[in-house]
């Protein structure tokens, strides 16, 4: 599992957010959540991003992305 969600982030890390969408959105873990609802936040879409931080267990984050994209590798090593 953690390796696909590894391959989640570097798909993000070269701009293929649609591949890195691709990954997450059937992982029911809720590392996954987390990954999505960071994609959907860069994505713009607030309230789908909000979903999926609930899924995750998670708050809203009041870091900027490159943070929570840090905090998010950080979680998964």
């Amino acid at each position: 599992m953690v390796s696909s969600l590894a391959s989640a982030l570097e798909a993000l890390a070269e701009d293929d957010w649609d591949g890195a969408h691709r990954i997450v959105q059937d992982d029911p873990s809720p590392e996954a959540a987390w990954i999505h609802a960071h994609l959907h936040r860069i994505e713009g879409d607030e309230m789908n991003a909000r979903y999926w931080y609930r899924r995750a267990g998670r708050p809203f984050p009041a870091v900027d992305l490159d943070t929570e994209r840090a905090e998010i590798t950080a979680a998964l090593q």
